[in-house]
């Protein structure tokens, strides 16, 4: 899997504003920018993005992903 797969992957079941991802094929991290993730804890978070990916989480076809996840609002705020 390349990172344009994976963001394409995450991006088709998420609405997202901002994705960036980075990694060596097996372990990635992502950024990830989305208006869904309003009102939801860190967790909940998560676990919406690995609906998105599917068995391939379970596949190993993604091994690891860290994510750092924001409302469109606390990305702005971020200092850059």
């Amino acid at each position: 899997m390349t990172a344009d797969q994976l963001r394409s992957l995450i991006a088709s079941g998420l609405a997202c504003e901002h994705i960036e991802v980075d990694g060596d094929g097996r372990h990635w991290s992502a950024v990830i920018v989305s208006a869904e993730f309003a009102g939801l804890r860190p967790i909940q978070r998560h676990q919406r993005v690995y609906a998105t990916l599917g068995a391939r989480m379970h596949t190993d076809e993604v091994h690891a992903l860290s994510m750092k996840t924001f409302t469109p609002a606390e990305w702005q705020a971020q200092p850059r």
